[in-house]
């Protein structure tokens, strides 16, 4: 999984809303589509475009498909974004020791 098509994938807040759905297990499309302003073909392209970023799985169950939250698509954009934590932390704990030897030399 490709963290870059991950986050494009996610900036779309129409798909930021069928993962919140999908939080609690996997749905349907008519499930997913409930409620939502836009056409059922229209969340059926959304969820194509979460599926290959890598977020997505899909199961045929009968004569529909259930779509769930990939484990292991979430696992690498956390994994990603962490790491820019990791360097944000190292970065202020640099800078709080660069202040305190300053402090100290003073």
């Amino acid at each position: 999984m490709d963290y870059e098509d991950a986050i494009a994938a996610l900036a779309d807040p129409t798909r930021r809303v069928i993962i919140d759905r999908l939080r609690s297990g996997a749905l349907p499309v008519g499930a997913i589509a409930q409620g939502m302003t836009i056409s059922r073909p229209a969340v059926s392209q959304h969820l194509r475009v979460l599926s290959d970023a890598g977020l997505l799985t899909v199961t045929p169950a009968g004569n529909r498909r259930l779509y769930a939250i990939a484990p292991e698509g979430v696992a690498g954009l956390r994994a990603y974004l962490d790491s820019l934590w990791d360097d944000a932390f190292a970065a202020f704990a640099r800078a709080a020791e660069e202040k305190a030897k300053e402090n100290n030399d003073e």
